[in-house]
C-alpha cells in the first residue's frame, strides 16, 4: 500500500481482512511503497515518513501479525530499484503504455489524453515494471488482489515469462492472483470510499469523528420528512452499512425505516454507535501503538532486514543468470 494518509473502511474489508488470512497460510511479505507514492505525490514527498508509521500501524492494529508476516519499507530495500533497472531494459516500452492503470491515471491527470500524457512523469509511467519488481524480487508466486487489480499481475507474469524466455531459464515463478472479495464500500457521499476523494472513514477516526461523518451520509434522497416512510432500497450509504455492522438488527432496521418509526438522523446515529464498537478493539491497539513508536520502529526494522536478505539473494541470482558482475 501507497503511504499517502491513514487507511479507511475501504482498506479493512477490502484488503486488510485478506490479508490477515493469507499470513496464516502463507510466508507473507507486506510493504509499504514509499517509492510508488511518489509517482503522483512527489510534491508531498515530506509527508511520506510519518504516513509509513501511521499505515504500519493500521496494519498491526487490525491484525496483520509481524510475527507471522514480513511488514517492511520498500524504500529500505536498494536491491528493488536495481531490479527494477534490469526489469526495465527487458520490458517492451508498449506493455507499459497499454497498461489499464496507467491508462486511467492518465485520464484523471488532465481534460484530454493528449494533456494527461504530458503529465505522467517518467516514474509513474514506469511504475508497473516497478511493481512487478517488487513481487519478483520475492518470487512471489500468489498476490491477493480484487478481480480489478488482475491487470497489475498479468503484467508481472510477462516480465517473469519474458525473462526467463530471455535467459533460457525457469527463475521466476509467475506469480498468481488469489482473487479476494472485496465489496464496494461507499463513502459518506455515496461514491466509492477513497482517500482522495474526503468521504471516507478513517480506522483511527475518534468515536466522535465517526459519528459526524455517518451523519452527513447520503440516505434515501427521496425522504423530505421524518413522518414520511423510507426506503431501504435507495439508501445509499447506511443500509448498505447496515449489512456489515448491524447485520442482527438488519430486518428491524428495515422494518423502523419503511414504517416511518425512525428517522434517518437517529438512524445514522445507531449506525455510527455500531461502527464505533466494531472498531473499538483497533482503535486501542493501535493507540498504543502510536504511543510506543521505538516498538513499531522495530518491528519495521525488523521487516526491512528480512525483505531485504531475500531481495538481496533474487538479485544476486538475477545477475549469475544474465552473466553480469555483481559488485557487492
Amino acid at each position: 500500500m501507497r503511504p499517502t494518509g491513514r487507511l479507511h473502511l475501504g482498506h479493512y474489508f477490502g484488503a486488510l481482512l485478506n490479508w490477515v488470512n493469507f499470513q496464516d497460510r502463507y510466508d507473507s511479505y507486506f510493504s509499504i511503497v514509499d517509492w510508488h507514492a511518489l509517482t503522483t505525490k512527489y510534491q508531498a514527498s515530506r509527508e511520506i515518513p510519518a504516513n509509513i508509521w501511521e499505515i504500519a500501524a493500521d496494519w498491526i492494529s487490525v491484525g496483520v501479525d509481524p510475527e507471522k508476516a514480513t511488514i517492511y519499507v520498500q524504500s529500505a530495500i536498494p536491491e528493488l530499484a536495481e531490479l527494477h533497472l534490469i526489469l526495465s531494459m527487458l520490458t517492451p516500452h508498449n506493455w507499459v503504455e497499454r497498461e489499464p492503470t496507467l491508462k486511467d491515471m492518465v485520464k484523471m491527470l488532465a481534460a484530454n489524453e493528449k494533456e494527461g500524457w504530458e503529465k505522467v512523469s517518467y516514474g509513474l509511467l514506469g511504475y508497473p515494471v516497478l511493481m512487478a519488481a517488487d513481487i519478483l524480487a520475492f518470487r512471489g508466486s500468489l498476490v491477493p488482489v480484487g478481480k480489478d487489480q488482475e491487470s497489475h499481475l498479468e503484467f508481472a507474469r510477462d516480465v517473469a515469462r519474458r525473462f526467463n524466455s530471455t535467459y533460457g531459464v525457469d527463475y521466476f515463478p509467475e506469480p498468481k492472483p488469489e482473487f479476494t472479495e472485496t465489496p464496494l464500500l461507499k463513502g459518506v457521499d455515496g461514491q466509492k470510499m477513497g482517500k482522495s476523494f474526503g468521504n471516507d472513514i478513517k480506522l483511527a477516526d475518534t468515536e466522535a469523528d465517526t459519528i459526524a461523518k455517518i451523519g452527513q451520509s447520503i440516505t434515501d434522497r427521496t425522504r423530505a420528512l421524518k413522518s414520511q416512510p423510507g426506503h431501504t432500497d435507495l439508501c445509499e450509504v447506511p443500509w448498505p452499512m447496515y449489512q456489515i455492522f448491524g447485520k442482527e438488527i438488519k430486518d428491524q432496521v428495515k422494518s423502523e425505516c419503511e414504517s416511518a418509526a425512525i428517522g434517518c438522523v437517529a438512524c445514522k446515529a445507531r449506525l455510527g454507535k455500531l461502527i464505533n464498537e466494531f472498531f473499538a478493539p483497533v482503535r486501542h491497539r493501535r493507540e498504543k501503538l502510536m504511543q510506543n513508536p521505538e516498538q513499531l520502529r522495530q518491528i519495521v526494522e525488523c521487516g526491512n532486514a528480512k525483505a531485504r536478505k531475500v531481495a538481496r539473494q533474487t538479485l544476486a541470482d538475477v545477475q549469475e543468470i544474465m552473466g553480469m558482475v555483481s559488485w557487492s
